[in-house]
C-alpha cells in the first residue's frame, strides 16, 4: 500500500521502501498524481516542464533490484532537476527558451550521472526563469517564453516565487518530488528556497560539476540541493559532490571534503558559534519580514550563538562585466555542441531566433542577451580582467574574508537571498533555511554564508537552527 508522501523526507521514504511499506513505482505514481492535480490543474503552479516518460520503468527496475547490493539513501527516490541541466532521457534541456525547445542532450550532465549512480529517479525537469534570469533586466521571477509563469504554492499569483530555480522551488514546496536540484549564479537557489520555505544550499564554486549545464558565468555558476529539510539537502549534496576532471573549477576540489555531509547534522552547532548580522541586507525588508528576522536572531541567541550585530560589508557597486563576458563565451561553447535539431548554435543565433519569433519569445525583451553579445569574447580582454580582479578583491580580501577574519566569525547571517551578490562573486557557499512566515503567510528565509568549502559548518548551523525552530509548514493547495 502506498504511503502518504506529503512532507516525507528522504530517510523516511527510504525506510518505507526498505520495509516494503511502499515501492518506488508507488512513490512515482503518487508524485505524478500530485503534479496532475496541483501543477497542471487546481492552482496550476506550472512548476514542471516535462515529466520523464521513463520514470515508471526506472522505478520498476529499482523495485526489482532493491536490497541486492549496498544502496545509497537516494536509491529509488524520485527527484526533479532544473531544465537547464542536461539529461539523456526524452526531455529537452531548454533553459526556458523556445529557441532550445528541441535541445535533446546526447548524454547526462555530470551531476545527473552521479544522481543515477546513487539510484535516484529523475522524475521530471522544472521550469525556470528564462536563461536562468539572464535574458532581460525586468523579467519576472519564474517566467520563460517556453514554460510560462511558475507560481508560488504559498500564494499563487500573490507572492514572488523567486528565481531563477523557481520551478524546483515551487515543486519541492508543493511535494511534487522528494527533493530537487537548482542552479545558481547569484541568488538563483537561495531566492526560490527562501520564497518557498525550503532549504537551499548554494555550494562553493568548484564543489559541484557544471559539465552539461547551460551556463551563465564559469566564475560563479554552481548547482545545488533544494529540499524541505537540511538532512535531505546534506544527502543530495553528498551524492553530487564528486570531482569532475572536465570542469576546470574543480581543480582545487579538496581531498578532505566530507564524503558524507550528513555527519555534520549537529543539533547544538549554534552553541558558541559566532554569527555576524548583515544589517544592510535588512533594509529592503517589509516591517513584517524584519520582525521574522529579529525573532530568528533571538532564537539563535537562545541556542547559544554569539551574535555580532552588526557587521560592515558595504562595498563599491560591482559591475556585471564579468557575467556578461562569461555568458557570451560560455554559452557559445555550450551551443557549439548542441544537436542538429537545434537551429541556434551561438548567442547571436539565439538573439536572431527570438527576434524572428518575437510574438512568442520577447514578451520581456532580450536586453541582457544583446548586451552580452556586444562584449568581447576574448578571455584576456583587459576590461574583463579588470572587473574580475575587482570582483575577487572586493568580495573576498576586502569583503567576506576581512569581516570574518577580523571578527572571528563562523558565518554571516542575512535575510532571504539579499546576501547573495557578494558570496556569488567570491564563489563562497551559503545555506538558506525557513525562518517562518509573515502574518499574511509569506515565507521568509535566513541565509548563512561562510568561506570556500565550509559546507560542513553551514549544514551544521542550518540544521541546528532548523531543529530548534521547525518553522516549515506545508502550503495549503486546496
Amino acid at each position: 500500500m502506498a504511503i502518504t508522501i506529503s512532507e516525507k523526507n528522504i530517510p523516511e521514504l527510504q525506510q518505507a521502501l526498505q520495509a516494503r511499506e511502499t515501492t518506488s513505482v508507488e512513490l512515482v505514481t503518487s508524485y505524478l498524481e500530485r503534479i496532475y492535480t496541483y501543477d497542471q490543474s487546481g492552482p496550476v503552479l506550472n512548476s514542471i516542464r516535462q515529466v520523464n516518460p521513463d520514470a515508471l520503468r526506472i522505478a520498476e527496475y529499482c523495485d526489482e533490484n532493491r536490497g541486492k547490493t549496498e544502496q545509497s539513501p537516494l536509491y529509488g527516490i524520485p527527484i526533479v532537476i532544473k531544465n537547464n541541466i542536461n539529461t539523456e532521457e526524452k526531455m529537452a534541456t531548454t533553459a526556458g527558451s523556445v529557441a532550445l525547445k528541441n535541445n535533446y542532450a546526447p548524454e547526462d550532465a555530470f551531476l545527473v550521472k552521479q544522481l543515477r549512480a546513487a539510484g535516484a529517479i529523475i522524475l521530471a525537469t522544472t521550469n525556470l526563469t528564462e536563461f536562468a534570469n539572464f535574458m532581460a533586466y525586468d523579467m519576472p521571477n519564474g517566467y520563460s517564453s517556453l514554460g510560462g509563469q511558475v507560481l508560488n504554492p504559498y500564494g499563487p499569483g500573490h507572492f514572488d516565487v523567486g528565481g531563477s530555480s523557481a520551478g524546483t522551488g515551487s515543486a519541492i514546496a508543493a511535494n511534487f518530488a522528494a527533493a530537487g536540484i537548482g542552479t545558481e549564479t547569484s541568488g538563483s537557489i537561495l531566492s526560490p528556497a527562501s520564497s518557498n520555505s525550503l532549504v537551499g544550499i548554494k555550494p562553493t564554486v568548484g564543489l559541484i560539476s557544471r559539465t552539461g549545464i547551460i551556463p551563465i558565468s564559469h566564475s560563479q555558476d554552481t548547482a545545488g540541493p533544494m529540499t524541505r529539510c537540511v538532512e535531505d539537502a546534506a544527502i543530495l549534496l553528498t551524492a553530487i559532490a564528486v570531482k569532475d576532471p572536465e570542469d576546470p573549477a574543480m581543480e582545487n576540489f579538496p581531498g578532505n571534503t566530507s564524503k558524507d555531509y550528513t555527519v555534520h547534522l549537529h543539533n547544538q552547532a549554534l552553541h558558541g558559534a559566532r554569527i555576524g548580522i548583515d544589517r544592510e541586507a535588512f533594509s529592503s525588508l517589509s516591517e513584517a519580514e524584519q520582525q521574522v528576522m529579529e525573532q530568528a536572531i533571538v532564537d539563535m541567541t537562545e541556542q547559544g550563538a554569539i551574535i555580532i550585530d552588526s557587521i560592515n560589508l558595504a562595498q563599491p557597486d560591482l559591475d556585471m562585466v564579468v557575467m556578461k563576458h562569461e555568458f557570451k563565451h560560455d554559452l557559445n561553447a555550450y551551443l557549439a555542441n548542441v544537436s542538429a535539431g537545434v537551429s541556434a548554435h551561438s548567442l547571436a543565433d539565439i538573439i536572431q531566433y527570438n527576434q524572428a519569433h518575437k510574438h512568442i519569445a520577447l514578451l520581456y525583451n532580450q536586453a541582457l542577451l544583446s548586451d552580452s553579445e556586444a562584449m568581447s569574447d576574448d578571455p584576456n580582454d583587459p576590461a574583463y580582467l579588470k572587473s574580475r580582479e575587482a570582483d575577487i578583491y572586493y568580495s573576498r580580501e576586502a569583503g567576506i574574508d576581512k569581516v570574518m577574519n577580523e571578527l572571528a566569525l563562523d558565518a554571516i547571517l542575512s535575510p532571504n537571498n539579499f546576501g547573495a551578490g557578494l558570496p556569488a562573486k567570491a564563489g563562497y557557499p551559503s545555506i538558506t533555511v525557513s525562518a517562518g512566515y509573515t502574518p499574511e503567510g509569506k515565507p521568509v528565509g535566513v541565509t548563512f554564508t561562510s568561506y570556500a568549502y565550509q559546507e560542513p559548518t553551514l549544514i551544521a548551523l542550518g540544521y541546528s537552527y532548523e531543529q530548534a525552530t521547525l518553522h516549515r509548514k506545508q502550503p495549503n493547495l486546496s
